[in-house]
């Protein structure tokens, strides 16, 4: 499903040249759940930001379902983004004038898809994530896990193929984590790709496989027992 062949993403800091990803060559099967760990500074976030076509490599190839996407201009990005991937961050990035059920249609919205549709895929989402009572609350009136649990929603509501979570329990109590952690494993147990970037040793253990990032290359690559 994805490949990176040799790629390297180099920037300038103070003059000097920082290769945050060093000619990282990596594979992911349909279905598979990793975690990206490393400590900061490694290149983890600027691994999951090319996965995510977020950011462009400055050398090797990228290959999504089978396609060379390295070369795409930013409106086959974008709609490449769209259709295959969803993303959760850290810091949920809702939109605060909007509710949580309009929060969660927004990428249908912004996709043309007609109300009654919208409507229907957001209510069971929201259903099926716990949020049946708060779907009409904006996200300031919602406690941390249910604002994840909004931007989770949010992120499948296109039925992506992969799932890329970025810190996704970082701004989340223990217990609030672990709940939205199972909630994206129940999501790969269904078949959706889960890729998870964090730098809490718990959560990357609970991956069947672990990839560890040192100075912009893989130093591990290692599946649980």
């Amino acid at each position: 499903m994805i490949e990176l062949r040799e790629v390297s993403r180099i920037f300038t800091v103070g003059g000097q040249e920082v290769r945050a990803m060093d000619r990282i060559s990596l594979t992911i099967e349909p279905g598979e759940y990793l975690s990206i760990m490393g400590p900061s500074g490694s290149g983890k976030s600027t691994l999951l930001n090319t996965l995510g076509l977020l950011d462009t490599p400055d050398s090797g190839s990228y290959f999504l379902e089978g396609k060379d996407v390295t070369s795409l201009d930013d409106n086959q990005l974008a709609a490449t983004r769209s259709r295959t991937i969803g993303f959760i961050f850290q810091f949920f990035h809702l939109i605060p004038r909007l509710t949580a059920q309009q929060n969660i249609e927004l990428p249908l919205l912004l996709a043309g898809v007609a109300r009654r549709e919208r409507n229907e895929r957001s209510t069971r989402l929201i259903e099926a994530f716990g949020l049946g009572t708060r779907q009409h609350h904006k996200p300031d009136e919602l406690s941390g896990g249910q604002r994840q649990r909004v931007a989770i929603a949010r992120a499948v509501i296109n039925e992506p193929a992969v799932l890329l979570a970025d810190e996704p329990t970082g701004n989340l109590d223990r217990h609030s984590g672990g709940e939205i952690i199972e909630l994206m494993e129940d999501l790969n147990r269904k078949g959706l790709t889960l890729v998870v970037v964090t730098h809490d040793p718990e959560i990357g253990e609970r991956a069947q496989r672990r990839i560890r990032v040192v100075d912009g290359r893989i130093a591990s690559d290692t599946q649980r027992a």
